[in-house]
């Protein structure tokens, strides 16, 4: 029989033994915020073991909020974070190469109060209205072009226009301290829930704007530089993002380890945040998203300019990050 001391010596070298194989997979570090839908989505690589599958390990790692993402991902405490199109195309334009794994096309809408008399872009004249973000967010910029566009209305000049964060809004939305709002996607869903009615949806906007399809302005961001270093990882990453999706829309059983995470205080809630996820799943081509992308991108640089874009005068050559061809 072995002695104690043995047994012990044996259960740390196969403890060690363990570590050291899990420390010869590479670690993909995935910024998340606390209400972030990416939480959703590592929850089930997780769960399902979708990291190990595609040689890699998922670390997700806990942020406060957009500005702490960004300088995370920046400074490189993390791999990847959701980040938007437009801030990943200005990274690039002006050195700083970064690929984009698109994530979802689900934006934002314009919600009014379900007795709201509004009912067009035009009734919002005179009204308060709400931006969850700021002047250069980018769905207020599609919106601005698309009120112009259709219906001749300048909506920077003719609202009250009151920008905020996108909790804050909605609340005030709810409040009928505003008498419309354009906030984002999730938020949109929770008001559903409760009644509230979609004036024009930012999908509605591009397609107006002459995109073909649904495009997706936010997506996983990778430095180009951890791309190199770990280009099977990323790869990986990329493939596992894609079997989550595809297991939340084929099989109802993986919202169960989703349902904890998405702060659903009933199941309206629960079904419409459900609805607008899947909904927003990336279906096309990374050639056709660029083509819109582009076409989005132009409209956007001419109402933000340099404020929004920097010098960039297009999308950067190499943004979209192409499995088939990076990994």
């Amino acid at each position: 029989m072995l002695s104690r001391r043995a047994m012990l010596a044996g259960g740390l070298l196969g403890g060690l033994g363990l570590r050291a194989a899990r420390a010869d997979v590479p670690a993909i570090r995935l910024g998340s915020l606390p209400f972030g839908t990416s939480t959703w989505e590592a929850a089930v690589i997780k769960a399902r073991g979708l990291d190990t599958a595609n040689g890699f390990q998922l670390d997700a790692v806990k942020l406060a909020g957009n500005d702490a993402a960004r300088i995370s991902f920046i400074g490189g405490q993390v791999d990847t974070i959701i980040g938007d199109l437009l801030w990943a195309a200005r990274l690039g334009n002006d050195g700083q190469a970064v690929r984009f794994i698109p994530y979802s096309t689900s934006e934002g809408a314009v919600m009014v109060p379900p007795d709201s008399p509004i009912k067009s872009l035009k009734d919002l004249d005179g009204k308060r209205f709400g931006v969850a973000g700021g002047p250069l967010d980018k769905n207020w910029l599609l919106l601005r072009a698309q009120a112009r566009d259709a219906a001749g209305i300048d909506l920077e000049r003719a609202t009250e226009i009151a920008y905020g964060a996108p909790p804050l809004i909605t609340l005030k939305l709810e409040q009928g301290a505003l008498d419309a709002a354009l906030t984002y996607w999730t938020y949109c869903a929770r008001l559903e829930a409760k009644g509230f009615r979609r004036l024009v949806g930012a999908e509605d906007i591009m397609h107006a704007l002459g995109v073909a399809g649904d495009v997706s302005l936010i997506g996983y961001l990778f430095q180009d530089a951890t791309v190199k270093e770990k280009p099977e990882a990323v790869a990986g990453f990329a493939r596992a993002s894609r079997s989550a999706k595809d297991m939340l829309a084929a099989d109802p059983s993986t919202w169960e380890i989703v349902r904890p995470l998405m702060a659903a205080e009933n199941d309206a809630t629960f079904e419409a945040l459900k609805r607008d996820f899947l909904a927003g799943i990336p279906r096309r081509t990374v050639a056709a998203e660029r083509t819109d992308a582009e076409k989005l991108y132009a409209v956007m640089s001419r109402l933000g300019g340099a404020r929004l874009v920097g010098k960039g005068a297009g999308l950067p050559p190499d943004l979209y990050y192409d499995n088939g061809r990076d990994g």
